[in-house]
């Protein structure tokens, strides 16, 4: 990892003296200012620290109403948000977490809150990795890097139905930020069901210089069978020609980087079988991993569903100009013939990216955001 002046560390250069400011962002500092956390007044009559006062973990949470957005931070640069930490109550879906770089309009991270950390399906599954963090008993965690200019906006908007419970804490660094620093960006996409031998796109629409650094995908099968076979492609700078729409099957185009089947991709192989036991094996690693795997119960939860990432750290996807990202959704049939499934797929892309933020394609409505 390139410390961005003291910024971002890792084991290498964690003995080096720096410049940086620490500060964090929580319900008990909701500035972040230096020397001013913890200092809630109880005038609840029901707070928890009545008896106690002043100082005594008087505001720990915010309360967000449905159709509210809260903002959890607003800060001044240049610096860097170094690691975010959260729990929720209420459908994750519905929790809608973006990031908004330097004063655009447009957010650079528009995300449901438990895809966001690798945790798609509103079920806890433990997540050991690099960049995401999800423990016991749904504690969310975040390691990206993200350096900023002028200024940091994060908010969290409810389009649930209930109020939501929301615990937070972001810790973040302020120095100077290098001219060939980059900017964090996280779109996702659903598709549900994918129409027939259409590919799933992951990302499109992006123009500018950066690299793509991670992919996790909440995906349902909707047929017997196994669903992994489809290649994940990469188009860089160019591939597409002008004007190519990337979900029409690339039509005469073709990727730069091609891969040769899903879960390769995601770093396992033969179907993440045990080919012992003929069952799907979860894994969580620090690059890649199968963390959640959702079986039929045999009554009403009829469908497999898969939770699935991959990080390019140590390998970055570079692009100068333009890169678009798909993911064909491809299993078997008779005859060892393909068969182009129609499955539930869901997906975050993570990219770094110089600015301006292209605007990223409407969220879906709640109803198509909710799993069922």
């Amino acid at each position: 990892m390139t410390p961005f002046n003291g910024l971002a560390v890792d084991m290498s250069n964690l003995h080096r003296v720096s410049d940086a400011r620490t500060r964090s962002i929580t319900p008990e500092n909701p500035d972040g200012s230096k020397g001013r956390g913890g200092m809630a007044e109880p005038t609840d009559p029901d707070s928890c620290a009545r008896e106690l006062g002043r100082g005594w973990k008087v505001r720990p949470n915010v309360r967000i109403q449905p159709g509210e957005t809260h903002t959890i931070a607003d800060i001044e640069g240049p610096g860097a948000v170094q690691s975010i930490w959260m729990t929720p109550t209420g459908p994750w879906r519905f929790s809608i977490l973006r990031i908004y770089w330097d004063g655009q309009q447009q957010p650079s991270v528009e995300c449901p809150l438990g895809d966001f950390f690798a945790c798609g399906w509103n079920r806890f599954a433990q997540v050991t990795s690099l960049a995401v963090c999800v423990n016991p008993g749904r504690g969310f965690n975040c390691y990206w890097t993200m350096p900023f200019r002028k200024r940091c906006r994060i908010t969290m908007e409810n389009i649930g139905f209930e109020a939501m419970t929301l615990f937070y804490q972001v810790n973040y660094a302020l120095n100077d930020v290098p001219d060939d620093t980059a900017y964090f960006h996280a779109q996702f996409r659903r598709v549900n069901p994918l129409p027939y031998k259409q590919v799933y796109t992951v990302l499109d629409g992006v123009k500018g210089k950066g690299h793509y650094v991670g992919t996790y995908m909440a995906w349902g099968v909707n047929n017997s069978g196994w669903w992994g076979e489809g290649e994940v492609k990469f188009y860089l700078d160019g591939d597409l020609g002008e004007g190519q729409d990337v979900a029409e099957h690339g039509g005469d185009a073709y990727p730069t980087l091609c891969g040769t089947g899903t879960e390769d991709y995601f770093c396992g192989a033969y179907n993440f079988e045990d080919r012992q036991t003929r069952q799907y094996l979860t894994f969580s690693t620090p690059y890649a991993g199968l963390p959640q795997i959702l079986r039929p119960d045999g009554a009403y939860q009829s469908q497999q569903r898969f939770s699935m990432y991959r990080w390019h750290i140590p390998d970055p996807i570079r692009f100068e100009q333009d890169i678009a990202v798909t993911v064909q959704a491809l299993g078997w049939r008779s005859q060892q013939r393909y068969l182009a499934l129609q499955d539930d797929i869901a997906s975050v892309a993570y990219w770094y990216q110089q600015l301006p933020t292209a605007p990223f394609p409407e969220l879906p409505a709640r109803d198509m955001l909710e799993i069922i």
